[in-house]
C-alpha cells in the first residue's frame, strides 16, 4: 500500500515528533483535569442528559453546560445550543447581538473568513440583512509582515473613537496565510484594546479551543464564539455552537438567539443534553489527536518538498495544518487521497464546485461521522493560487496517520508518474 518511501518518512516524523508529542499530551493533560474539576464541581448527574421539549424552561442539563463552558474557559457566562448550525450562525448571533447602527466593526486581523464576509455585507448594503444593511460600518488592520500592527490598530480606534464597538479578532488563520494566533498574542491585543477604547474584544475561536492550556477568554477577550463540530464539541456532537465571554456580552448575545427578555431561558434541548457533555468532556483528547496528526502532516509533506505552515516542529495554537501545492492537481490529489482514506465515504471522489458562501470554487474532502464535522478527518481549500490544503482533525492520531500517508503517496504517485 505504502512505497519504501513513504514509509520511512513516516518513521522519521515520529522519532523527530517524540517530544512535541509529549507536549501534547501534557496539554490534553491539564484540560482534561479542567473539565473534569467542573463536572464534578457542577455535580453532572444522569438526569441532566434527558432534555426537554417545547419551549425548555428549567432545563437543568442545557443551564448545567452552560456553566461549565463558561467556568472551563474562563468566562463569567456562556450559552450553548445544538440548534446553532455552523460556526459561521454563532459568529453572526454574537456580531448582531453587540453591533448597532453608526459602530464601527474592527477586524484586527485581516479580513475575516470567507463565509462571514457576506454578514458583515463587505460588497455593501444590498438589502440581504446584513450588518451593513443594518448601518455597522466594517473597517480592518492587515498583518504587518506576519504580525499584528498595533500601530495602525491604534491609528483606528482613534480616528473612530467610540464608535468601534467590536474589535474581531479570528484566532486561526481561516483561509488566508498568515500565522494563527497564540492565547498569549490574543491577550496582547485584548490590554491593548481596552488601554485604548470601551470596544468589545471578539475572537472567533473556531479550531482553538483546548490547543493550549487557557482559552481567549482567560486572558480579556469579551467574547469567544465557536462550533461544537469542531474542537469542543469533541466528534461527539452532532450540531451546534457557543458563545462565552462576559455576562453582559453573552446576555446581549443571547437576545439574538431568541428574543429580548428571553435570552437563554428558552431552547429546549431535545434529547441532545448526553452528546453535548460527552463531546465536551471527551474534547481535550479528541483535539490532541488532531494536533498530533498536523504535525505528522508537517512533517511527511515537508519531506517531499512541499511548504507548510506551521513547521512540524512549531508549537501550534489550532488544529489547522496548511500545504501548499503552487498548483490545481496537487490541491485536488491531496484532498481526494485524504478522502479515500476515510471510514466514511471513502469510495466518493471530491471535485471544486461552487459552495454557498465562497467566493471561489472549494473542494472539500471529509469522510465524517458528522457532516462538515472539522474536527473529524477532513481537508479543503479554495482553488485559487496558491493552491493550498487546509488540513484538520482526526478522531484518532492513527486513522489520522494512515490518511496522511495515503494522501502523500497519492501526491508521490502523481509526481513519478
Amino acid at each position: 500500500m505504502f512505497s519504501e518511501k513513504i514509509l520511512n518518512i513516516a518513521n522519521e516524523a515520529e522519532i523527530a515528533l517524540a517530544d512535541i508529542y509529549k507536549e501534547i499530551d501534557r496539554i490534553s493533560f491539564e484540560n482534561t483535569k479542567r473539565v473534569l474539576d467542573t463536572f464534578k464541581k457542577h455535580r453532572v448527574s444522569d438526569s441532566m442528559f434527558s432534555g426537554t421539549t417545547g419551549y425548555g424552561y428549567d432545563d437543568i442539563g442545557r443551564d448545567t453546560l452552560d456553566k461549565i463552558y463558561a467556568d472551563v474557559f474562563g468566562a463569567e457566562s456562556a450559552f450553548v445550543r445544538h440548534t446553532i448550525p455552523n460556526g459561521t450562525t454563532a459568529l453572526t448571533i454574537g456580531l448582531f447581538g453587540l453591533l448597532r447602527p453608526g459602530d464601527v466593526m474592527l477586524s484586527v486581523t485581516n479580513q475575516p473568513y470567507d463565509t462571514l464576509c457576506e454578514v458583515i455585507g463587505l460588497n455593501g448594503a444590498n438589502g440581504d440583512g446584513s450588518l451593513a444593511d443594518f448601518g455597522v460600518k466594517y473597517d480592518q488592520v492587515d498583518f504587518k509582515d506576519q504580525k499584528i500592527d498595533f500601530e495602525k490598530i491604534e491609528k483606528k480606534l482613534s480616528e473612530y473613537g467610540d464608535r468601534v464597538k467590536v474589535v474581531f479578532i479570528q484566532r486561526s488563520k481561516g483561509y488566508l496565510n498568515r500565522p494563527t494566533l497564540t492565547i498569549d498574542q490574543i491577550g496582547e491585543i485584548a490590554s491593548f484594546t481596552h488601554a485604548r477604547s470601551k470596544a468589545y474584544v471578539v475572537v472567533d475561536n473556531c479550531y482553538g479551543e483546548f490547543c493550549e492550556t487557557r482559552e481567549p477568554t482567560h486572558v480579556g477577550a469579551d467574547m469567544i464564539i465557536g462550533s461544537l463540530i469542531k474542537n469542543p464539541g469533541g466528534a461527539i456532537a452532532e450540531s451546534g455552537g457557543y458563545i462565552a465571554g462576559t455576562k453582559r456580552a453573552v446576555e446581549l448575545a443571547s437576545y439574538r438567539l431568541t428574543s429580548v427578555g428571553t435570552g437563554c431561558e428558552v431552547g429546549a434541548s431535545l434529547g441532545q443534553n448526553r452528546n453535548l457533555f460527552k463531546g465536551f468532556f471527551l474534547a481535550p483528547h479528541v483535539v490532541s489527536q488532531a494536533m498530533k496528526t498536523a504535525h505528522f502532516a508537517a512533517y511527511m509533506f515537508e519531506a517531499l518538498g512541499f511548504d507548510v505552515s506551521p513547521k512540524y516542529n512549531e508549537l501550534r495554537s489550532d488544529i489547522i495544518q496548511t500545504v501548499k501545492f503552487g498548483y490545481p492537481e496537487g490541491l485536488i490529489k491531496f484532498c481526494q487521497g485524504i478522502q479515500s482514506a476515510s471510514a466514511v465515504d471513502s469510495f466518493v471522489t471530491p471535485m471544486p464546485w461552487a459552495m454557498p458562501g465562497y467566493s471561489d470554487e472549494v473542494i472539500m474532502a471529509a469522510g465524517t461521522f458528522t457532516q462538515g464535522s472539522s474536527i473529524e478527518l477532513s481537508c479543503d481549500g479554495p482553488v485559487r493560487p496558491p493552491y493550498t490544503a487546509f488540513f484538520q482533525g482526526s478522531i484518532t492520531y492513527e486513522s489520522g496517520k494512515l490518511a496522511i500517508m495515503s494522501s502523500a503517496q497519492k501526491i508521490l504517485d502523481e509526481k513519478t508518474n
